[in-house]
């Protein structure tokens, strides 16, 4: 058994603007299902074409916190000048340029969408060049070794590289993004804003998933951050229409589970 990343999902006061943004940036579509809107290069929620990762768009009550995201995108860019026209491209659809502490000297340029969750404009680089245009996921770990052994045994992509800085993982199949989990010296703080959404195979029973999921160390969301869903327990409980169940990493990453289609 193993789960598939289908999704990033990002959390938005106004989620028809910040799909739409995205839609634009990437030039994708974005159809809405339920309270979500999926944004990826086809209509269905999982596509088992050249693009790995869509996005969905999840509506919540609560902005951003000023606090620096952990997960983050990073695009991908063929040149300079194609680097440097998709910086004008999305500075013109709403994303504004933002100060994550990367200096005057680095080659790529951050962005934050517009709800001021921050993402990456890369320059081009080789490894990057049959990605789409998301070039990878990418999330601060205080240890990525430890993110290694405990991803590389809850979804079935490959594992590329791991060092005391990094781990990367890709598709099976050698396409889409990648997946990085980079060292970062400042500890989690506030709830992910960013987080991937997982999904098991046909077939796959999904009691048995989640039990697996906590025993290699996933755990369950503290019920107190959101003590409304004890008086509605069907609060929040799918994306669109498909239930998912929401745990943390040993990290306390969070990511969602969805059920098998």
């Amino acid at each position: 058994m193993a789960l598939r990343p289908v999704t990033v999902n990002i959390k938005a006061l106004d989620g028809p603007a910040v799909s739409r943004f995205w839609a634009q940036a990437l030039g994708w579509s974005a159809d809405r299902t339920g309270v979500t809107t999926y944004v990826g290069p086809s209509g269905s929620l999982v596509r088992p074409g050249p693009v790995a990762l869509g996005i969905g768009v999840v509506p919540v009550p609560e902005p951003k916190s000023a606090t620096k995201n952990r997960v983050h995108l990073d695009l991908a860019t063929t040149s300079v000048a194609h680097q440097e026209e998709t910086v004008a491209r999305l500075l013109a659809l709403g994303a504004t340029p933002a100060d994550v502490g990367q200096g005057d000297d680095v080659p790529w340029t951050v962005l934050a969408d517009p709800e001021g969750n921050e993402f990456c404009v890369l320059e081009p680089r080789e490894v990057y060049r049959d990605t789409g245009p998301v070039a990878a996921v990418v999330v601060d770990c205080a240890d990525p070794r430890a993110m290694a052994r405990f991803w590389g045994a809850a979804i079935d992509w490959t594992l590329h590289e791991v060092t005391d800085d990094q781990a990367v993982f890709r598709s099976p199949d050698g396409v889409g993004p990648y997946l990085e989990f980079l060292r970062r010296p400042d500890p989690k703080t506030v709830p992910d804003r960013v987080l991937l959404g997982l999904l098991p195979y046909p077939g796959d029973d999904e009691a048995a998933e989640m039990a697996r999921l906590r025993s290699l160390g996933a755990t369950d969301l503290d019920r107190e951050r959101d003590p409304d869903r004890d008086r509605d327990p069907d609060r929040d409980r799918s994306l669109g229409d498909v239930p998912w169940t929401c745990l943390a990493d040993p990290e306390r990453h969070e990511f969602y589970v969805l059920a098998p289609s």
